[in-house]
């Protein structure tokens, strides 16, 4: 798990193919001496297990499935990645929890400076759009972002100054492609509201029923 707060820049050393699966090699400045072989680290929003490391790189595998997902499969010698290490228990939250599970790969649309910060557009899939609300929180490339406002599949995002320079964003450029991760939150509330009532489980008080609806928000004290 996640905050979306980027720790460090990387520099990809290498994308080595293993038939569907990838090795891939990342030298950073980021503090390695407490990464243990097996822990977690986002590569730009994507969680990936450590199997070997030194004081300034670290390797990990890449899966086919996570390849297909996310924009690591073009990485090549040099380019830049984000770098954020799994949160410990005592950790401050300072962005919002992020699984390191992308939904999904979008596009820079839009780069426009706008007093002093840079206003960023995202085009995406209409799959993972509906997860994406105005005020509400998203993790781009391993950022976690507050959307400021929407639109039928794009969304729109501020980053300020200390962001840009310290992440990939500061790079970035229309047409050039993104992770994202939505809030899973809005999966979960989506799955409970539209299961069956008939599934059998037990409700919050012991009663049948795997749904959740407003007059069980309302009950509960959730809506008013």
């Amino acid at each position: 798990m996640f905050t979306g707060i980027t720790a460090a820049m990387g520099s990809v050393r290498r994308l080595m193919r293993r038939g569907e699966d990838a090795l891939l090699e990342v030298e950073t400045s980021l503090d390695l001496k407490d990464v243990r072989i097996g822990d977690s680290i986002a590569v730009s929003g994507a969680c990936l297990t450590v199997t070997a490391r030194t004081p300034r790189t670290f390797t990990a595998d890449v899966s086919a499935e996570t390849l297909s997902r996310t924009t690591l499969q073009h990485l090549t010698a040099g380019d830049r990645v984000n770098l954020e290490k799994a949160l410990q228990v005592g950790d401050r939250l300072g962005g919002h929890i992020v699984l390191g599970h992308v939904d999904g790969v979008g596009r820079i649309v839009e780069k426009t400076p706008h007093s002093g910060s840079i206003i960023f557009g995202f085009e995406i899939a209409p799959d993972i759009d509906r997860y994406v609300v105005a005020k509400g929180s998203v993790a781009v490339d391993g950022i976690s972002l507050t959307v400021n406002r929407c639109e039928k599949n794009r969304f729109y995002v501020n980053i300020i100054p200390h962001t840009a320079a310290g992440t990939t964003l500061g790079f970035k450029k229309a047409g050039d492609a993104a992770n994202i991760e939505t809030d899973i939150l809005a999966r979960y509330l989506e799955k409970l509201i539209s299961a069956p009532k008939d599934g059998g489980v037990s409700g919050p008080a012991g009663g049948s029923g795997g749904g959740v609806d407003l007059e069980t928000l309302a009950r509960y004290g959730f809506l008013k």
